[in-house]
């Protein structure tokens, strides 16, 4: 089964490697968004089923920008991805919301990606 991907990240050069990454693995990468702002308008035009988000936008905090897109009305899945590999213990989950998934840049090419992004 296919899912629909949204990738929100500045580094270009990832963003490629991501898209490439989970087009293999049989997902379907719908858009990609260097900034949040983008992002929103790209989850709202799209609808996809999940979203890696960099925790580091130009433009506002990536962690923020994962909750919202993870509460959109079709609750996509969103995982958090960084190039500082302990960023994902350094996210603050307030308001009882839940852990969003991380995985660290480094390890996009491990095999672990496209499960933690089709997981529900």
């Amino acid at each position: 089964m296919s899912r629909s991907v949204l990738i929100v990240d500045d580094d270009l050069t990832f963003l490629s490697l991501a898209a490439r990454i989970l087009t293999e693995a049989g997902l379907e990468v719908v858009a990609t968004a260097e900034n949040a702002a983008g992002a929103v308008s790209a989850a709202n035009a799209t609808k996809p089923d999940a979203a890696l988000v960099d925790v580091g936008l130009p433009d506002r905090e990536g962690v923020e920008l994962a909750y919202e897109l993870a509460e959109l009305p079709w609750r996509p899945r969103v995982v958090l991805t960084s190039t500082d590999s302990d960023a994902g213990y350094a996210i603050d989950v307030r308001d009882g919301r839940p852990t969003l998934p991380f995985i660290a840049k480094e390890d996009v090419t491990n095999g672990r990606l496209p499960s933690l992004l089709r997981s529900w």
